[in-house]
């Protein structure tokens, strides 16, 4: 599995319908729109490098809006969350 956090700068009349249109491709799991140097943050959670790079320069560069972007690539995954649901099995 390949997580990576998108950063997103947007045009400001297109944010909304930018983080809509965002969730709805496949392998987008969540979508934030957030205060600071940039408008959206986007977490993508796919099979594949090639899956990524799918998304990000066909998918996402066809949508309309997106002024800047910045991709990170997780490496591993620190998150009470998801170990509080590991633990919490048969509870």
């Amino acid at each position: 599995m390949v997580t990576s956090i998108i950063l997103i700068n947007a045009e400001r009349n297109r944010i909304n319908q930018l983080a809509e249109q965002l969730q709805a491709l496949d392998g987008v799991s969540e979508v934030y729109s957030v205060s600071g140097k940039y408008d959206l943050v986007v977490i993508i959670r796919v099979k594949t490098n090639d899956d990524l790079a799918d998304l990000v320069t066909r998918r996402m560069v066809a949508l309309e809006g997106i002024v800047k972007t910045e991709t990170m690539l997780a490496f591993q995954a620190f998150s009470r969350h998801d170990l509080e649901a590991m633990f919490a099995v048969g509870m």
